[in-house]
């Protein structure tokens, strides 16, 4: 009997070891196949990749400043682009919560001194979704709302001026408030100057050479221009998806598919409230692309593995061609992609 216990013992030691071997060489293959495919581009950022509490992957390649040749760090801070919009979709989930915003209330439930006809036609959740139809504030709307899809920033910004009437807070100090409640200590609103690793933009101009662009955070700060780091947005997916953040319905209407849109990059991609998959795989990739001038940017979560890929670059390139822009993007994206199972949970 006692010999038995012990073959049984040594068969489980070997397959825990073996296990663990294996894991290890797929993390050591993972690592040399995303050196690969930064050798093989034009990259100048940061990669961080990581599943639970581990490290898989933490990477700053290139300058800061190209003309000073200063070099990445790990903490640079980078302009986020439309990454910005899950944080504005949480901020009014939030108060949706509280039942201080009714997604399908109208914008002229909150803003009321609003002169515009459509005021009285979109909702919250077509301001969120992207189906509302407003092109300019001053002009009519370009489709009925809710019955088509228009990438809008303008949109963002509404609801953080609804955002700002409903709590009788500045967009500015919400959003703080929010990132200093979590320790989120390397994001930031733009408005907001304490931000001290941020780091230069620079974009292709019409003869290939990069040069430093200077209004990366002339967008709407709603809508893509909070400042922010990969340790930061690790964290932020960790909090987001474990449903910290907003409670876990409100999550699932989040990762809801409600629009459908021929992206630039992905070609067809689905929308739910500021995050972006593919139909069907809200639980296999899932997260949001951001642009800023100068500023290419990737967050996505892995719910099958409990990985987190942030990729944060600094220069602009090929931007006649989103797909060769972002193509260090989606490549690590692809390769993590098939590592995850397709079904079942972790």
């Amino acid at each position: 009997m006692k010999f038995s216990i012990l073959i049984l013992a040594f068969a489980l030691l070997t397959s825990c070891q073996t296990f663990g071997q294996q894991k290890t060489e797929n993390y050591a293959d993972l690592t040399a196949n995303i050196n690969s495919i930064i050798a093989n581009n034009s990259f100048n950022g940061v990669v961080f990749l990581t599943e639970d509490s581990t490290t898989l992957y933490s990477k700053a390649i290139g300058y800061s400043d190209l003309k000073k040749k200063t070099p990445l760090t790990i903490n640079d801070q980078f302009v986020i682009g439309s990454i910005s919009k899950q944080i504005t979709a949480v901020l009014v989930l939030r108060e949706y919560e509280k039942g201080k915003i009714r997604l399908e209330n109208k914008i002229n439930d909150y803003l009321i001194d609003s002169k515009q006809t459509w005021s009285k036609e979109v909702t919250i959740h077509q301001l969120l979704t992207h189906t509302h139809g407003i092109v300019a504030l001053d002009a009519p709307l370009e489709f009925k709302q809710g019955s088509q899809f228009h990438y809008s920033q303008l949109g963002y910004e509404l609801l953080a001026q609804i955002l700002e009437k409903v709590t009788g807070k500045t967009f500015e100090k919400l959003a703080t408030e929010l990132f200093n409640e979590y320790e989120l200590k390397s994001t930031f609103h733009p408005k907001n100057k304490r931000y001290k690793h941020l780091v230069k933009g620079y974009e292709e101009n019409e003869n290939g050479v990069l040069e430093f662009t200077p209004n990366s955070l002339s967008n709407y700060a709603a809508a893509g221009a909070f400042i922010s780091n990969v340790a930061d947005l690790n964290k932020w997916n960790r909090l987001l998806y474990s449903g910290k953040l907003v409670k876990k319905e409100t999550l699932e209407l989040m990762k809801t598919k409600y629009a459908t849109r021929i992206h630039p990059v992905f070609e067809t991609i689905d929308y739910g409230y500021g995050l972006l998959f593919k139909d069907g795989e809200q639980n296999l990739q899932i997260g949001a692309f951001g642009y800023a001038p100068g500023f290419v940017s990737a967050c996505y979560f892995y719910p099958q593995t409990n990985r987190n890929l942030i990729i944060l670059e600094n220069t602009g390139n090929n931007l006649d061609d989103f797909k060769k822009t972002f193509k260090v993007h989606t490549e690590i994206m692809e390769l993590i992609k098939k590592q995850t199972p397709s079904t079942g949970n972790k």
